[in-house]
């Protein structure tokens, strides 16, 4: 059984201050499943997170949505692992595919980046998924496996790991993948854990689904058994974040 139901929202490169506090009003006065059932994460951009942090209701926490491969420094422009912990952020997004095609980030690259934050005691949303053009060409397994393999090759411990399965043709394209493919792939990802790295981890570790969820598509995909949550983008900016946040009472009740 895997851990308790997980849903993150990714915020991206959005919001201003007033935009934020109307978010995190909303978040606050949502009537959600208790902590025992769902454990939620909002990503708000770095200028925003001790401002989200101070506002947020505490049975949500906050994750940022980057940070450097390594400790401080003559780094322009970055910020550390150190520095979050300093601010008492206790989550970090790591190897989302828009700064895996944007910025170059490797899965070396990444998997630096997860053993750097997971060292210093931070928990990572590790991200993994394919482009239209790997999964039309039959490769999805194969570039998923790689991507994983490149974080379990740097890490002793997934304990503080979520694993985020983000097919990237489906993020912000309104295309989502089904309930099936979803499934299909999380179950794939559960078996190359097994294979490589123990059935303990394989049973424990929780694989979430990102890529155009949403309020109608949530309860759908909640109910595989192998999506053991979400991250969510855009619709983590509207009250529909909400619904999706209770769809872990599929879960629950399953």
């Amino acid at each position: 059984m895997t851990g308790k139901f997980f849903v993150g929202g990714n915020w991206k490169c959005n919001g201003t201050t007033e935009e934020v506090k109307k978010i995190v009003t909303t978040l606050n006065q949502a009537e959600v499943p208790s902590e025992d059932v769902v454990e939620v994460v909002v990503s708000p951009p770095f200028v925003f997170l001790t401002y989200v942090k101070s506002l947020l209701r505490p049975d949500f926490q906050v994750a940022a949505q980057n940070c450097w491969v390594r400790k401080g420094g003559a780094f322009t422009g970055e910020v550390s692992a150190e520095m979050l912990l300093n601010l008492a952020i206790p989550w970090v997004i790591l190897g989302h595919s828009e700064r895996r095609a944007l910025l170059g980030e490797s899965n070396e690259f990444v998997g630096d980046k997860v053993a750097y934050a997971l060292s210093h005691g931070l928990k990572v949303i590790a991200c993994i998924g394919e482009t239209l053009e790997q999964r039309e060409s039959g490769s999805t397994v194969e570039v998923v496996a790689a991507q994983t393999k490149a974080i379990a090759e740097k890490i002793s411990s997934w304990e503080n790991v979520v694993l985020a399965y983000e097919p990237v043709w489906a993020i912000g394209t309104g295309k989502v993948a089904t309930p099936a493919q979803a499934q299909e792939v999380h179950s794939e990802l559960r078996d190359w854990i097994k294979s490589n790295v123990g059935d303990e981890v394989a049973a424990s570790l929780r694989i979430i689904y990102g890529g155009s969820v949403n309020g109608a598509n949530s309860k759908e995909l909640a109910a595989q058994p192998d999506v053991d949550g979400f991250l969510v983008g855009g619709a983590s900016l509207k009250p529909e974040f909400i619904d999706i946040i209770n769809a872990a009472t599929v879960k629950k009740n399953a």
